[in-house]
């Protein structure tokens, strides 16, 4: 076994989950085994951790774990179609806090927090990040 494969409890470990989230994650497909044992052990990437590590990230800003396993194995797409639309959904959003009354400027402020600590999120994804 190479040195950079662990079995799912060590890979668990290193990842900062259980055992239980790293099964969980491989059958919604946001982690995929790198090879198996001869004892059908499953081995796990050690630079996979990475990717456990972005999905608790995106977990933890509310996105369910069927959309983040549909954006990372979506594949590369088109970047430029991406950004021109979240360009025009954060021009809508200012255009609504303008015209919005004023008892409706908080919720306002509370997506427009969300958008804001996505994108940040987004960000700081590595860009070798392994993608399925």
């Amino acid at each position: 076994m190479p040195a950079s494969l662990l079995r799912i409890g060590e890979f668990a470990a290193r990842a900062e989950v259980s055992a239980r989230t790293i099964d969980y994650y491989t059958g919604l497909g946001l982690l995929t085994p790198a090879e198996r044992t001869t004892g059908n052990y499953r081995l796990y990437d050690a630079a996979d951790i990475t990717r456990v590590h972005l999905i608790r990230r995106l977990e933890a800003q509310g996105l369910p774990l069927e959309e983040i396993a549909a954006a990372l194995t979506a594949g590369p797409g088109d970047i430029g179609r991406v950004l021109q639309r979240i360009d025009d959904d954060l021009q809508l959003l200012h255009t609504a806090v303008e015209t919005a009354p004023a008892e409706i400027h908080g919720l306002l402020t509370v997506i427009s927090a969300r958008i804001h600590s996505l994108i940040t999120v987004a960000l700081q994804i590595p860009p070798d990040i392994p993608i399925l």
